[in-house]
């Protein structure tokens, strides 16, 4: 007997909005599938008002409604049967990040968690990340986002350490870094990768994803440091406009690729990782996979 099931995953970022919608089939006798049947991407950006202002503006607010809002309806339509929606760094550093979470559940009955940096990684933890690691390698997940970084490291098909960072993209775009973070990120790498060799990054996020597509490399290879590197060079080589028009980059991608490049080279460089694995996962998959889970545990 064959069980199909529909479940609903929505990411609140500081850059953008997400809503993904994946198909799990149960065949008998075999390992579930989960398939990405639609995402849905809004660019709010909610980090620009929050890092700077402290809250989210009255516009974005009004932007957020009509955007659950419509997050509600795509999911009735897809017959959703379980849902989980997430928010990040904007939503929690914001003083009226509470007030918001409970107009969204008034107007568009959708129920805000706000989960802080450790959540998010044990989330994204919840993916298929045991696929590509292997137990006698070692690696270093690095999850850059729009207000927060998120690092893991991997040994002996283990969690090892795992740490959250106040340095996201949109963070950096508007100058509002906290004195001597960059400093406290090579600390903490530098310490807890010290005794291993060999170490490979393994990239999440829509600018890694972006990076990866177009090196035009098959899925499951890694890409090179050099290859990273002198990627950041071409991007820092040409103005926005430009990184529009010649690089096909979406408006809100163009401006924040450029300081989540040079998180993933520094990240590189402090590990002394020559090479980046992108399997394409993140938070709203971790979502999927832990609503998943939570079920077959009750079962």
């Amino acid at each position: 007997m064959l069980i199909i099931k529909k479940y609903a995953a929505i990411d609140i970022g500081s850059n953008a909005v997400r809503l993904l919608i994946s198909t799990i089939t149960e065949p008998e006798d075999k390992d579930p599938t989960f398939k990405k049947t639609s995402l849905v991407r809004v660019p709010i950006r909610l980090g620009e008002d929050v890092f700077v202002n402290g809250k989210i503006s009255a516009f974005n607010m009004m932007r957020m409604r009509d955007t659950m809002k419509a997050f509600n309806l795509l999911m009735k339509s897809h017959q959703i049967e379980r849902y989980k929606a997430c928010a990040t760094s904007a939503m929690r550093d914001a003083k009226n990040g509470q007030e918001l979470a409970k107009i969204v559940k008034e107007e568009s009955s959708i129920d805000i968690e706000i989960i802080d940096g450790e959540h998010e990684a044990a989330i994204i933890a919840a993916t298929d990340l045991h696929t590509l690691i292997q137990d006698d390698k070692t690696y270093l997940y690095v999850d850059v986002g729009g207000g927060s970084t998120e690092f893991t490291l991997y040994a002996e098909g283990k969690t090892i350490a795992s740490k959250s960072f106040k340095l996201g993209t949109v963070r950096i775009l508007n100058d509002m870094i906290e004195p001597n973070i960059w400093e406290e990120v090579e600390a903490w790498i530098k310490k807890e990768t010290k005794n291993y060799t060999k170490i490979s990054l393994i990239g999440s996020g829509g600018n890694i994803n972006n990076i990866f597509k177009s090196s035009g490399k098959k899925m499951g290879k890694p890409l090179s440091y050099f290859y990273l590197s002198s990627y950041y060079q071409l991007l820092n080589s040409l103005t926005y406009e430009e990184r529009i028009s010649q690089l096909n980059l979406n408006t809100d991608r163009a401006d924040v690729i450029i300081p989540a490049t040079k998180i993933y080279l520094s990240a590189m460089k402090w590990s002394r990782a020559r090479k980046v694995y992108v399997p394409k996962i993140g938070l709203s998959d971790g979502i999927i996979k832990s609503l998943y889970n939570d079920e077959k545990a009750k079962e």
